[in-house]
């Protein structure tokens, strides 16, 4: 993948936390703290049907996209079993009668049902229709398809300002399912090729059930991943209130920003290193790259526990709480997107059995995390089990690799994450009671890396002088 091609790709990341960054003041302004709770849990039961009723079908799409003879074949033999499949579910649940939005929502409502079976059912495809998009390296199809929506729901949510609408759920949730159902109609449009050609294809059942036998382990795993980020959610819901999942998510959503240097450095990273591996060098490489990561995560982490209270001046006075629990809550992007650069092992050895079972046993020290600290602190419980998760994921991970493949420097590694992970519990439980010191605690912990990364900052500085001059 070229620069261009990444960069494309990067588009949609990067404008969708921009624009993000304008829908989330506006909504918990307008919206009750109750209802924004309410939309994400939503968000996570409709992740949830799209990583179940895929049947792994999707990672199967992928792995076989660049080997099959006829591509709409196969996209309509990976996309029509989980969406018949999905499709039955749902019908059910409706003809149940409300029970999708007494759950999920704690109120009786024919209309919300409807909507959030929508909703799933459109996320559900645009799932395949992205990948079509993604395989095929439309990266620039593929971003405007993830910042069109984001627009749409701020145009609709101003709409709702504007015209002194009413402040219920049911609008709420119309915003989310218009953006959603938008994003699946452009998906669609781009891609309409690909599928309107698979229509007239057969399904060959002896291949369908070699891409079952290979996708369907993978849920597995992707379900252990979705429950240690997903775990938070429900349980605020089922242990505290719809206004503690409210807090909690919309600091989640705060800390996503950190999302778009884990997804870019994602879409870099696996093609590269892999690349490096099959030539039998670049562990030299590897350690670099690591420390280079290490050090953006130690910044982010630093500079969220300076400057987190500048959301207090965005937000309404009931959100404020929402400056300790942020730094919690970087955990999950920083410390995931640090273990790719440590996990490289399982994938060059192809022990993927070792990142599910890492995946499996931080959701399960999570979800007693949750479950213990939940009932007592709310929403800053929440941030702090995750943040402690993700960092034992980081570790099982680092030594499972290490384990199947080579060692690796790994002081520094778990000595900073240790300390910040540290750091970021202290500032979400007690950031009120310490926060002079907590301050002085991140100006050291910021300072140090000039005196531990003094070559690697030198090195940046370096090629961002050649960059310049080449401009020149």
């Amino acid at each position: 993948m070229t620069p261009k091609k990444i960069a494309a790709f990067a588009f949609g990341p990067l404008a969708g936390a921009a624009l993000g960054f304008i829908t989330l003041p506006l909504i918990t302004w307008f919206f009750s703290q109750e209802d924004i709770g309410r939309i994400s849990l939503l968000q996570v039961i409709v992740s949830f049907c799209t990583l179940l009723f895929t049947l792994g079908l999707d990672q199967a799409y992928v792995r076989e996209f660049h080997e099959t003879k006829s591509k709409p074949a196969l996209f309509k033999t990976t996309f029509l079993p989980g969406f018949f499949l999905l499709s039955i579910v749902v019908s059910v649940l409706l003809m149940s009668g409300n029970t999708i939005s007494l759950w999920l929502f704690e109120i009786d409502s024919r209309l919300l049902s409807v909507l959030v079976v929508v909703m799933i059912l459109s996320t559900f495809m645009s799932r395949f229709f992205s990948l079509v998009l993604r395989m095929n390296e439309q990266g620039l199809a593929y971003s405007m398809s993830q910042i069109l929506p984001k627009l749409l729901s701020i145009l609709i949510i101003a709409g709702y300002v504007f015209f002194s609408a009413s402040k219920s759920i049911d609008n709420l949730v119309f915003a989310n399912v218009a953006a959603a159902v938008f994003v699946c109609l452009i998906y669609a449009w781009n891609t309409r090729r690909e599928w309107l050609t698979g229509l007239k294809e057969k399904i060959d059942y002896r291949y369908l059930k070699e891409l079952l036998e290979f996708g369907m382990p993978l849920i597995f795993g992707a379900l252990a991943f979705w429950g240690l980020t997903a775990t938070d959610k429900i349980l605020l819901k089922e242990l505290s209130d719809f206004k503690q999942l409210g807090l909690y998510s919309v600091s989640v959503s705060f800390a996503a920003a950190a999302t778009i240097f884990q997804s870019v450095f994602s879409t870099i990273w696996a093609p590269t290193v892999y690349k490096w591996a099959a030539a039998g060098e670049g562990l030299e490489k590897i350690y670099k790259v690591n420390r280079y990561v290490l050090l953006i995560v130690i910044i982010l982490f630093c500079l969220s526990g300076l400057f987190s209270w500048i959301v207090t001046l965005i937000l309404p006075s009931n959100y404020n709480s929402v400056q300790w629990i942020l730094i919690s809550c970087l955990g999950f992007p920083l410390l995931y997107t640090l273990s790719e650069t440590t996990v490289v092992g399982l994938g060059v050895t192809r022990r993927s059995g070792f990142s599910m079972l890492a995946a499996f046993l931080a959701f399960l020290i999570n979800l007693v995390g949750n479950w213990w600290l939940i009932p007592t602190w709310g929403a800053i419980g929440a941030a702090v089990s995750t943040c402690v998760s993700f960092w034992f994921f980081f570790f099982l991970r680092t030594e499972f690799a290490i384990y199947v493949w080579k060692p690796m420097p790994r002081l520094a590694l778990y000595s900073y994450t240790s300390i910040l992970v540290f750091g970021a519990v202290i500032n979400s439980m007690y950031g009120e009671v310490y926060s002079y010191k907590l301050i002085i605690f991140w100006l050291v912990m910021l300072s140090s890396v000039f005196i531990f990364f003094k070559q690697e900052i030198i090195e940046a500085k370096s090629w961002m002088m050649i960059r310049i001059k080449r401009k020149v």
